[in-house]
């Protein structure tokens, strides 16, 4: 799903820039939800957003994603399987498909 090049890609740019050093799992998280508000701005009295600005604010979110996922040595892959397994479990096809009710109301 994540391409390593893309990893290597990221890893360089902060690397070049020196900014690893401030990339506390705390301040990454921040990051994290000030770009997604910046993505939900693009929906904000429009739900036709600009494609080009979403994509932005898309890339901004999950690059942050990114270096999240590697500062706490965790693979993306791997806890998006994870999760995807416990919510499998609580949304199953037979209760939840086409409904949109939380698990504990299927």
């Amino acid at each position: 799903m994540i391409d390593p090049s893309v990893h290597d890609e990221l890893a360089a740019f902060v690397a070049e820039r020196e900014w690893g050093q401030f990339h506390h799992p705390e301040s990454l998280a921040k990051s994290i939800a000030i770009e997604a508000g910046e993505l939900l701005e693009c929906y904000q009295w429009n739900a036709d957003a600009d494609l080009g600005r979403v994509q932005g604010e898309l890339a901004d979110v999950l690059t942050y994603c990114l270096l999240l996922a590697d500062r706490l040595g965790v693979n993306p892959n791997q806890i998006v399987r994870d999760k995807l397994a416990v919510t499998r479990a609580k949304y199953p096809v037979i209760k939840s498909r086409g409904r949109s009710d939380k698990y504990d109301a299927l």
